[in-house]
Formats: structure tokens, sequence, C-alpha cells
């Protein structure tokens, strides 16, 4: 008898688990119901400020297809929420009365917008309430609204100065609304960058016509528009800042609410261990967003400094291949066969990069010491283990900044602001722990009139990789060029580059471009 398996949730991380899934509930390995609470099947929820400013549609977010599903034999619930677990019993209780059995349930609820708890708004995660022109940029609906601010140049307010606020506001200007920023701290991306990049990309961000507003604490919203929709965000100087539409960037939070109802542990997200189970319940798992793989073992070192979830869609993608392999092993072989697969890898730390026109940013790992600041740079540097080394380098007149934290010459932290050649070059550096040049200024000039002989860089080397949402590799996107791909879309279907947070999208389209000319030369 075929195992049942019930997805609880249906965005992008539980679409590729879905996909992963199928050809089993095809051969009937596998009986498969996916639960998910809006209307539409899952969508790429990290592209929807594009569908918002018109750059991209509705289709190309779509990452499944409800009726494919059904005909290929999954049973899909759409505008259905679970209501409660009985794990006594293994049944979830849905939203219209209904009880469906499992044998294995994946939670896959993803994360909740975080609402600040302002005069005029109500904060409670059960069921926010939000006045008119106030979204978070989470759903289709939130995009429509945010369409029609930007069609009719309205001014628009982020609140929140982090990566998808800032792009956010970026691209609203781009397409003709008025952007402001609205943050604490001296500069955005605070807590993720240093003083001299964050003064830089501020200055970058006015030039490219947002409005920003730091070291501002807001206090309420004014309501005192049309049919009572939001006209202003109070500041506590007794300040205003007017505007049309108020979007709220205040970052995510893990949905854990199912879990902890049922009695499972949870921390800042629903526990499990390097297999994704939940701790004392083998039936049940967590992927993605609201899964923090941390696991029961006092003695493991790799979780005693485990953060919570990423909040990327890249490593909920790896984590759902890594549990479809599991889930087909256990139902074909048993669970023996199963716990004797190679735990999910620990991911390395993630690298943030930002880009628009006229602007290119790329951070990651500890980029905060500076070059003087002996204490910091003393961490860690035990046992014979060689201390930090910080190179630093800044052009604020025309908006370029770069910062390299090494130790033994390996990167431990970067932060580039408007220097895309060595950002890339770092961030392949990074990624594979590569030692640095002696000489750090070779870098620097990379994005120079005598830049080095591009064919000498790991940037330009086939092997790496160029989506990290999804690991595609340069070689990869070539391969498919070569088999007739001739836009970013298409090889977005062949290779899924380019279908995560988009960052890559130039990048392949610069591949693409390579190609032809090459074979036009």
């Amino acid at each position: 008898m075929s195992e049942r398996i019930v997805v609880v949730g249906f965005g992008p991380v539980a679409a590729r688990l879905v996909e992963e899934l199928v050809p089993a509930v095809r051969s009937g390995l596998v009986q498969l119901l996916v639960v998910g609470q809006e209307a539409e099947a899952a969508y790429n929820r990290v592209m929807v400020a594009e569908l918002g400013v018109g750059r991209t549609s509705v289709e190309a977010l779509a990452m499944a297809d409800a009726a494919e599903l059904e005909a290929a034999g999954v049973q899909v619930r759409l505008g259905t929420k679970v209501r409660r677990i009985d794990r006594a019993r293994q049944h979830v209780v849905l939203s219209d009365g209904s009880a469906e059995h499992y044998d294995r349930l994946i939670f896959a609820t993803g994360s909740r917008p975080v609402i600040p708890n302002l005069t005029g708004l109500n904060p409670d995660p059960a069921g926010p309430v939000l006045p008119p022109g106030v979204i978070t940029l989470r759903d289709l609906n939130d995009a429509t609204v945010l369409r029609e601010a930007v069609a009719g140049r309205k001014r628009v307010v982020v609140l929140g100065g982090g990566v998808l606020g800032l792009e956010t506001a970026l691209a609203a200007s781009e397409e003709g609304a008025q952007a402001t920023v609205v943050h604490n701290g001296p500069f955005p991306l605070g807590r993720s960058i240093d003083r001299g990049s964050g003064s830089v990309l501020t200055n970058s961000l006015r030039a490219s016509g947002v409005r920003m507003a730091g070291n501002a604490r807001s206090t309420a919203v004014e309501t005192s528009g049309p049919d009572g929709s939001f006209s202003a965000l109070l500041l506590d100087d007794g300040s205003a800042i007017d505007g049309d539409l108020l979007v709220l960037s205040c970052g995510v939070r893990p949905r854990i609410g199912l879990a902890e109802g049922c009695g499972l542990p949870v921390g800042t997200g629903i526990l499990v261990d390097h297999h994704l189970r939940t701790y004392h319940e083998p039936h049940m798992f967590a992927i993605g967003d609201c899964a923090e793989v941390r696991c029961p073992d006092a003695s493991c070192v790799e979780c005693r400094t485990a953060g919570g979830p990423s909040g990327l869609v890249g490593p909920g993608w790896r984590q759902a291949e890594w549990l479809a392999d599991y889930l087909l092993v256990l139902a074909r072989d048993g669970q023996e066969a199963a716990d004797a697969l190679e735990p999910l890898a620990i991911e390395k730390p993630g690298v943030i990069v930002l880009k628009a026109r006229g602007i290119n940013l790329a951070l990651a790992g500890d980029n905060q010491a500076d070059p003087w600041d002996d204490e910091l740079l003393e961490a860690g540097a035990v046992a014979g283990r060689a201390r930090r080394q910080v190179s630093q380098w800044a052009d604020p007149e025309h908006g370029r900044y770069v910062k390299m934290t090494t130790r033994g010459g390996v990167l431990e932290g970067l932060v580039a602001v408007g220097m895309p050649r060595t950002a890339a070059e770092l961030v392949v550096l990074f990624e594979r722990a590569s030692e640095l040049p002696a000489d750090r200024s070779l870098l620097l000039r990379l994005d120079g009139p005598d830049q080095l002989d591009a064919g000498a860089t790991t940037s330009n080397d086939p092997q790496r990789t160029v989506c990290r949402c999804a690991g595609v590799s340069a070689a990869s996107i070539g391969d498919s060029v070569e088999d007739g791909c001739s836009t970013v879309a298409e090889v977005s279907k062949a290779t899924r580059a380019g279908t995560g947070c988009g960052g890559c999208h130039d990048d392949i389209k610069g591949l693409i471009e390579k190609h032809f000319q090459a074979a036009a030369a």
C-alpha cells in the first residue's frame, strides 16, 4: 500500500517538493495531497515587486499548474486552510470541516510579513488588518495595488531598509513613481553592512531618485486619504512623510502556529534535525522558511552556532530536493534504508545581491570589523589560527566601495558597492573558499580601465554558479543556449536558472549574448 503524504502550504519550496514527487505519484508509490491557503497555485513570491511595477507577468511567476498536477494524480486543495493537526490519529482537519489522513506530513508553511506595532495598524499575526493603501507586497493582490500606484505616478513610501524594500523602491522610482525609503539607523541594511558601504549605498540610492529617510522611528499611520486610505507615515519627532501607498517591508517571521498548536517543539522556526524531521515525531517534517535545522543532539558542533531559517529560496529548494529523495527511499525501501542516506548538507553562508539600474551591491559573511579594530580582528585567533585582516577601498564621489575581510588569505566577509566585476570575482572566491591574491588591488582593477584579462578571472569560469537559488552553473546555461534557448525565459524553463530571486537575469542574458556574438563572428 502506498504512503499518503500531505504537504501543508503551497509556496515555491512546496512546489519544488511536489515536482520531485510527481513521478512517484504517477507510479503509485505514494499518494500526495497539497493544501494551499491561497486561491492560486505556487508562484514566485520573491518577484512580486517586479510584477507590481509591470516588469513581469503573472504567468512568468507561476511555479506550478494545479490542473497538470491533478492530471498526474496529485490532489490539490487551493483556498483551504489546515485548522489543526491530530497527531494521535494522523489527521489534518481542514477549513471546510473535512479531515484527511497522512502517513507523512510536511510543513511548508513559509513565513508571514511582520506588521509593525503602529497606531492605525492591527499587528495581530492571526488576522492583521491593514487600511486601504497599506500593503506588505507578499501576494498577487498586493502587486496589483502597487501596479496601480506606479502607473499613476503616486507617492510610494517603503517602511524598511532591507533588500526587498530597497529593490521595491528602486523599481517603483525607475518606473515613474515617487519613492521614499524610511528606516531605522543611519543607513539601510544596517545589520548586514558597515558604515562605509552604507553611506555609499545611501548616496547611490538618492542619485537613483529614491528619497531616503534614515534614523526614523515610525509611530503611526495616518489614514485621511479617500475612503480612509493611507495618507502619511507619522514619526516620533512629530514629522510626517506623506504618501499615497505604504509598503511594509519590515521582515518576516516563520509560520509555526500549526506546529506549535499540535505540540511540536519550536524555536524561531519549527525545529528539525538533519533529516528535516520534527523533534520526537518521525512522521512529520518541515522545509523552507518555517524550518529551523537545529538537531536535538547537544554534542553536534554544527548546530551550536546554527541560526534560524535563512529566508532565502535557494536553501529551501535544496531542502525540498533532499526530502523528496528521502521520502521516496522511505516509501520504497523502508526506514532503515532512508536513514542510511547522507544527512542534509549544512548550508554555507548566503550571498546577498542587490542589482538595479546604476546600483550593484554584493555582501556576504562578516564585514563589520574595520582595518584597525584589533579586538574584532583578534576574535577567533586561537590555537595557531590566523587573525583576521581587512582590506578596504572607498571612492564615495563615484559611488564605489569595497571591503574584504580575510583569515589566512581566505575571505570570511565581503561587501562591494558600485564595483560589479570586483563583486562577481569576490563572490566566486567566497563561495569556493579560495585564497585571495596577496595584492588585493588586483581585484579592484577588474572595474578599472586597465582591468585584468577577463579570461584570467574565476568569474568567467564555466563551472561558476550563476544562479545561486537553483544552483545552476554557467556551463549548464551555456549548454541550454547551445541546445536552442535564446531568451532568459527559455533558459529558466530548461535549467531552472533565474526562477528564484531573479538577481542572475542579467548574467543569464550576458551568457546568451556572448554565445550569439561568438556565433556571428
